[in-house]
């Protein structure tokens, strides 16, 4: 039997293989953010492909975080009958779900919260008081994915977004408590972590996604730092951490490497075409590009599980890093996309690779208002 197909815990919850569907935002949740049957019958799909864990797509802990108006929420109490529906049938099909909670901060849309969007440091800088505010959120919210059954949460502490975005020396640039040194800016998602520990129940990981690199056009977040964090975070015994790197403002192809999707971004903004075809071909996908930092970085982090997200297709790479301990689990997104029953597909043997091309038209459809999905024949 495949490597791939053991089983393995991370922390309290054990996961029938090594494959995690990872959390992509999908444009699908209601206007006011409530679950639809959209995102229901999504991950009804991915979890009947006997995906091992499915990790939800990120929901805004509070209603000035929010990146889109169909971005789905977990921010007050309305939410929960909709997550416990999602997280039922993931459980349906003997799958596992992680509920991913996040702020965008500056990254966060003024044209649905209302206001000017909020950072460490920004032109609109968070005042202390809404410091707390959030980081009270964040613990409202693992309440909340408790409430719905889920078998855990992800603090999304990745892509440019407000954790990332007080961890990373490019983004915060404070001189009080909440930056200007490691453990200060450290400090936000360590209270974060601490309020969260309080409250959830011990049947419930604990997972955080971490940046490796924040390719930020002055230095970010990169290996060693992100070390440093997770030797953070092993010493509070956090379950899990999956490395990604980029962000969405300044580096989302570092992201989501592959091809530029140019024609369908023009869609959106027409007056880019020069900006868009210069970008074009310079992201070519490489097999597990974010592997090498997860290697640098697990001898770090003693706690729990560690894997990397971002260019796995071929399985018998998939395999030959989970059996030399370069990465616990499997992480994908985009093949999910396009083939749900994936898992199966390989457990049967009827793939020895992921079908996406990684032509990125999926996450076209962001700018575009259009709902997550396959596009490779166009919008």
């Amino acid at each position: 039997m495949s490597i791939l197909f053991t089983e393995q815990n991370i922390g309290p919850i054990k996961i029938k293989n090594r494959f995690i569907s990872s959390a992509c935002e999908d444009n699908l949740a209601s206007d006011t953010g409530e679950v639809t049957e959209s995102i229901i019958s999504k991950n009804e799909q991915i979890a009947r492909g006997e995906t091992g864990l499915l990790i939800s797509s990120q929901m805004y802990v509070h209603p000035l975080g929010r990146t889109r108006k169909k971005e789905t929420g977990i921010h007050n109490d309305t939410m929960i009958r909709g997550l416990k529906k999602l997280v039922e049938i993931v459980h349906k099909y003997g799958g596992k779900i992680v509920i991913q909670l996040g702020h965008a901060g500056i990254q966060a849309s003024g044209n649905v919260t209302g206001q000017k969007p909020q950072g460490p440091s920004s032109d609109n800088p968070l005042a202390e008081g809404m410091i707390h505010e959030i980081i009270e959120s964040f613990v409202n919210a693992s309440l909340r994915a408790a409430e719905a059954g889920a078998d855990g949460i992800q603090l999304h502490a990745a892509h440019g977004y407000l954790i990332n975005e007080f961890l990373s020396p490019y983004f915060n640039r404070r001189k009080d408590l909440w930056g200007g040194s490691i453990d200060n800016r450290f400090r936000f998602p360590g209270e974060i972590i601490k309020g969260i520990k309080r409250v959830m129940p011990d049947n419930m990981a604990f997972l955080i996604k971490l940046n490796s690199n924040d390719y930020t056009p002055e230095e970010g977040i990169t290996p060693p730092l992100a070390a440093e964090y997770a030797s953070r975070l092993s010493g509070m015994n956090i379950d899990g951490i999956e490395v990604s790197c980029g962000t969405s403002m300044y580096s989302p192809y570092k992201m989501c490497m592959g091809n530029v999707p140019v024609k369908e971004l023009l869609l959106k903004y027409p007056d880019a075409q020069t900006a868009l075809k210069n970008m074009d071909g310079k992201y070519a996908l490489h097999e597990g590009y974010n592997s090498e930092a997860a290697r640098f970085i697990k001898p770090y982090f003693n706690s729990g599980r560690l894997f990397s997200v971002g260019g796995w297709r071929e399985v018998a790479s998939m395999e030959e890093a989970v059996d030399g301990g370069y990465t616990d689990f499997i992480s994908m997104c985009r093949p999910f996309i396009k083939d749900p029953f994936l898992v199966r597909h390989i457990k049967e043997k009827k793939v020895s690779r992921a079908s996406c091309i990684s032509c990125n038209k999926c996450l076209a459809a962001f700018p575009n208002d259009l709902p997550v999905r396959c596009y490779i024949n166009g919008f």
